[in-house]
C-alpha cells in the first residue's frame, strides 16, 4: 500500500492518490518550475484510517497506526526535518470546475514530529468540515468519492508573497498578469487579511498598473513553530523589485502555457529566489475580451443578448438552440445569401456553454440574387395572411400530436426519439419565415420613407406599436384574469375559487406555451410549467384597476398632416400602415407560435432525467439538463444501463455542473463590448432612446420571471432583459430601463404600445441602479437621472 510518496513522484494525472495539489504540484517539479521539496500523505494512507467515519472530531482525536506513522517521520527526516507547510489535498480541488480555495485547512511552520502528525491529522478532519460539507453540496458532489491527501514541504520564510492570476480575473485578458502581494508569510493576502500590493503586468513583467497596499497585517514565522499576526504600520511596502516581477510574470506565462489554461499561482520569495508553492487552474474567469466590434456584429450581438440572459445547458445546446428560433433564422438568411448570421455564436468550453460570441456573417454567391428574391416573395406572400398557409396548419397538427402525447406511458425508444420528433416538426417554419418576411420588412420600409416625407418620423414606432398581436392579446387576458382576482380576492384565498382556477386554466392552455427566460433555451419553465410566474403577473396587475386601452392617437396626428386632407391619400397611408403593422403582427405572432412545442419538448427531456434518476444515474430529474441529446439517444435500454454507460454518464452530469457553478457570476459577454459606454454626463445610467416620455418612481430591479411578483404600480422597472413574457409588467410599471436590447426590441414595441418611457441597451443598468433609488427616466434621450 503506497502511504507516504515523494512529492517530485506525481504528474497531474494522479489526482486519485496525491489529490489535487498534491497532483499539480508534482506536475511543477516534474516541469521544472520552482517548487520546494516535499512528499505526500496519500489518499490511500486516508483510507486507511478512515474506517467509514466522516466527522471532523473523528480525525483529530484518532491514533494513527505505526506503520503510517513510521512512514510519515520518516520522510520528514529525509526531508531534512525543521519547519513545514502541511496543506490539505482533496481528490475534488483544483480542478478546472472546482477550486476548492480555502475549503480545506492548511498549517504554516509546524514544527517537530508530533506538531506534524496532528497536522496530518487536521488536514484529514477538514475534508469534513461544515464549510467543506456545504461547498460540494453546492456542487453536487458525492461525499463517498472524495477523499483527502496531505502535502507535506519545506516551509519558505518569505520575506514577500502572494498570489498571482496568469490573466485578468476581471476582465479576463490573458494578455496580463495579475499580482497581490504582502509582506511576510502569503497567509495574510490568501486569507484577505491586508490590503496587498497590486500590480498588472505584462507576460515580460513589465508594470501596466500598481496600487499600493496598506500592510494592515504581516503574519510571519515564529521560531518555535507556528505564526504570529502582527499589526503592521499601515503604510506602504516596498514595491518588488523589477527582476522579481520579471520572474513572476516568466514564471507564471510558463505554468499557463505548461497546464494549458490560466493559472491561480500562489509565491513566495526569500534570499532572492522566488519559489511556487501552489497552481490550480483559474475559477470563474471571464471570457477574453473580444476586441472591438464592427456595427453588425453589435447589432447581431444585441439580439443575442437580449434572448440568451441565461447560460444555456448541454441539452439546450443540442437542442433548441441549433434547431429553434436561432437556427430558423440561421436557415432563413442562408436563404437569402448570408451566412453565418445566426450560427455557432455560443462557444463551449469543458462541455459547458462559456461565451456568447457575435458571429460575422459572410455572403454567398446567393446573396448576388437575393434583391430579386425578396421582391418576387415580396409579391407573392402577404403577412396579413400567413396563419391561412396550410404548411402552418400542418404545424399546428403536428404540435397538436405531440402535445397529447403521454409521455410518463411511452417506452423507452419512443420517448428518447421524443425530442427529434419536436425538432422536426419545427423544421419547415424556416420555409414560413423565408415566405412571409419579405413583404414585412419593406412594408415597414415604405412606411417609414412615406413618413420621412411628411417630417413624421417620430411617429413611426408609436404607429407600429398599434398593431394586434398575440402578445396583446395574453396581455388582455391576464387583465381579465387580474379584474377577476380584484374584485373577488381569488389570490388571497386558499384554495384559489374553481372559477377563477378555471380561467386559469384556459389561458394556460392558450398561452402557457410562453417562454420564461428565453426563447432560444429549453430548460427554463414555461408559463404552463411554471404558472407561479403567471400568477405573479397577475399580483401585479391586481394591485390597482387597468390603465385605459392605448388608442389609436398616431393614426389620427398623422391623418391630420395637411399633406394628407384628400380621402385618396388618407387611404393610401393607412394601408401603408395597416401593411407595417401586419409585418409586426407577423414578427410577434409567428414568434408565439413557433415556441408552441416548448413544453413537449422540455417535458420529454424531463421525463427522461426522471427515468435516469429511477436507474440510479442522476440525482434528480433535471440534471438531465447537463447531458446532451446524441448521449441520451446512445441509451439502448434505461432498464438495463451498464454500469459503465451509467457511471460515464454521471461522471459527465457532475462534471458539467460543477463547471457551470464555477461560471455562476461570469457573464456570457462582456455587455460592453455590444453597448459601448456613452458619455452619459450627470446621468445614472445612459442608453437607446426607445419610448419618449418621462417619468420619475423608485426603481425596482427585476433579474427574472421568478421576481415578478416585486414589482409595484408606478416602479421603474429596471431588468437585465426581457422578452415578451415580461410585457405585462409595462402595463404597471412607470417606466422601462433594460440592460439589452434597442429600438426594435419587444420591450420597446411595449413601452410604445403603453406610452411609457423606456431606455434600452443600457449594459450596466441593473448593476448601477439599486432598488427604491428615486430615479427620472427620460425615455426621449435615453438617460436615468437622479429625481429631483
Amino acid at each position: 500500500m503506497t502511504l507516504v510518496v515523494p512529492l517530485s513522484s506525481f504528474r497531474r494525472g494522479d489526482l486519485a492518490l496525491a489529490g489535487g495539489k498534491g497532483a499539480n504540484l508534482g506536475e511543477l517539479i516534474a516541469g521544472g518550475f520552482p517548487v520546494p521539496a516535499g512528499f505526500v500523505v496519500t489518499t490511500a494512507a486516508y483510507d486507511l484510517v478512515a474506517a467509514g467515519h466522516a466527522t471532523r472530531a473523528y480525525f483529530e482525536k484518532l491514533e494513527i497506526p505505526e506503520t503510517l506513522r513510521g512512514a510519515i517521520l520518516t520522510a520528514y527526516r529525509e526531508l531534512g526535518g525543521g519547519p513545514v507547510a502541511v496543506r490539505s489535498s482533496a481528490t475534488a480541488e483544483d480542478l478546472p470546475g472546482a477550486a476548492f480555495a480555502g475549503q480545506q485547512d492548511t498549517y504554516l511552520n509546524v514544527v517537530g514530529e508530533d506538531g506534524l502528525i496532528d497536522a496530518v491529522r487536521r488536514c484529514w478532519g477538514s475534508l469534513w468540515s461544515e464549510r467543506a460539507v456545504a461547498y460540494r453540496d453546492r456542487l453536487g458532489l458525492d461525499h463517498a468519492e472524495v477523499r483527502i491527501a496531505v502535502v507535506v514541504q519545506r516551509m519558505v520564510a518569505a520575506e514577500a508573497a502572494g498570489v498571482m492570476f496568469t490573466a485578468d480575473p476581471v476582465t479576463g485578458d490573458r494578455g496580463r498578469l495579475v499580482v497581490d502581494a504582502g509582506t511576510g508569510l502569503g497567509e495574510a493576502v490568501v486569507s484577505g487579511l491586508v490590503t496587498p500590493d497590486h500590480y498588472v503586468l505584462t507576460p515580460r513583467g513589465e508594470i501596466a498598473e500598481f496600487a499600493p497596499g496598506r500592510r494592515e497585517v504581516v503574519v510571519r514565522a515564529l521560531a518555535g513553530g507556528g505564526v504570529s499576526h502582527e499589526t503592521g504600520d499601515g503604510a506602504p511596502a516596498e514595491r518588488l523589485p523589477g527582476g522579481v516581477l520579471r520572474e513572476l510574470a516568466g514564471l507564471g506565462t510558463a505554468v499557463a502555457r505548461h497546464f494549458g489554461r490560466p493559472q491561480d499561482i500562489e509565491w513566495t520569495y526569500a534570499g532572492g529566489e522566488v519559489s511556487l508553492v501552489q497552481a490550480r487552474p483559474m475559477t470563474a474567469l471571464p471570457p477574453p475580451p473580444l476586441g472591438k466590434l464592427g456595427p453588425i456584429r453589435r447589432k447581431l450581438g444585441t439580439v443575442l443578448m437580449e434572448y440568451l440572459p441565461v447560460r444555456p445547458y448541454p441539452i439546450d445546446m443540442s437542442t433548441w438552440v441549433p434547431y429553434g428560433p436561432a437556427g430558423l433564422m440561421a436557415q432563413v438568411t442562408r436563404n437569402f445569401g448570408l451566412r453565418g448570421a445566426f450560427d455557432h455564436f455560443i462557444e463551449e468550453q469543458d462541455g459547458v456553454a462559456y461565451r456568447l460570441v457575435p458571429p460575422r456573417p459572410h455572403p454567398s454567391a446567393k446573396l448576388l440574387v437575393a434583391p430579386l428574391l425578396i421582391f418576387a416573395k415580396a409579391r407573392r406572400y402577404d403577412p396579413a395572411r400567413w396563419s391561412g398557409d396550410p404548411r402552418f396548419q400542418r404545424y399546428l397538427d403536428d404540435v397538436r400530436e405531440l402535445t397529447k402525447l403521454d409521455l410518463a406511458a411511452l417506452p423507452w425508444p419512443e420517448l428518447v426519439r421524443t425530442p427529434r420528433r419536436v425538432l422536426a416538426a419545427v423544421r419547415p417554419v424556416a420555409g414560413l419565415r423565408t415566405d412571409y418576411l419579405p413583404r414585412s420588412g419593406l412594408s415597414l420600409l415604405r412606411l417609414r420613407a412615406a413618413l420621412k416625407l411628411l417630417g413624421r418620423t417620430d411617429l413611426f414606432g408609436a404607429l407600429i406599436a398599434g398593431a394586434r398581436t398575440r402578445t396583446s392579446d395574453a396581455n388582455r387576458a391576464l387583465e381579465e384574469l387580474a379584474e377577476e382576482a380584484r374584485t373577488t380576492g381569488a389570490l388571497a384565498r386558499d384554495p384559489m375559487p374553481e372559477a377563477f382556477q378555471a380561467a386559469l386554466r384556459e389561458f394556460l392552455a392558450e398561452y402557457g406555451h410562453r417562454e420564461g427566460a428565453s426563447p432560444l433555451l429549453v430548460t427554463p419553465p414555461t408559463w404552463a410549467d411554471g404558472p407561479e410566474t403567471v400568477l405573479d403577473l397577475i399580483k401585479v396587475l391586481a394591485a390597482e384597476p387597468p390603465r385605459s386601452e392605448p388608442g389609436d392617437d398616431a393614426m389620427d396626428r398623422l391623418l391630420a398632416h395637411p399633406r394628407l386632407r384628400g380621402a385618396r391619400k388618407r387611404d393610401k397611408m393607412v394601408r401603408k400602415v395597416h401593411a407595417a403593422r401586419a409585418g409586426i403582427a407577423f414578427r410577434e405572432d409567428s414568434h408565439f407560435s413557433f415556441t408552441m412545442p416548448l413544453p413537449a419538448l422540455r417535458r420529454s427531456i424531463v421525463e427522461i432525467g426522471r427515468r435516469l434518476r429511477d436507474a440510479g444515474v442522476l440525482d434528480a430529474p433535471e440534471d438531465v439538463f447537463h447531458l446532451r441529446l446524441e448521449e441520451l439517444e446512445a441509451i439502448e435500454d434505461v432498464t438495463a444501463l451498464g454500469d459503465e454507460q451509467g457511471r460515464r454518464l454521471r461522471a459527465s452530469a457532475t462534471a458539467r455542473a460543477a463547471r457551470r457553478e464555477e461560471l455562476a457570476g461570469v457573464r456570457l459577454i462582456d455587455p460592453r463590448a455590444v453597448f459601448p459606454a456613452r458619455d452619459a454626463g450627470d446621468a445614472l445610467v445612459a442608453g437607446t432612446p426607445a419610448s419618449a416620455g418621462t417619468a420619475t418612481g423608485p426603481v425596482k430591479v427585476v433579474r427574472d420571471p421568478s421576481e415578478f411578483g416585486r414589482l409595484e404600480p408606478g416602479d421603474v422597472l429596471v431588468c437585465p432583459y426581457t422578452n415578451p413574457s415580461w410585457t405585462p409588467l409595462f402595463q404597471r410599471a412607470a417606466a422601462v430601463v433594460v440592460d439589452t436590447g434597442g429600438i426594435t426590441s419587444h420591450a420597446a414595441i411595449v413601452a410604445r404600445e403603453y406610452g411609457i418611457p423606456a431606455v434600452m441597451g443600457t449594459g450596466e443598468g441593473t448593476s448601477l441602479l439599486a432598488d427604491g433609488r428615486q430615479v427620472t427616466v427620460d425615455g426621449g434621450s435615453g438617460v436615468v437621472v437622479e429625481a429631483r
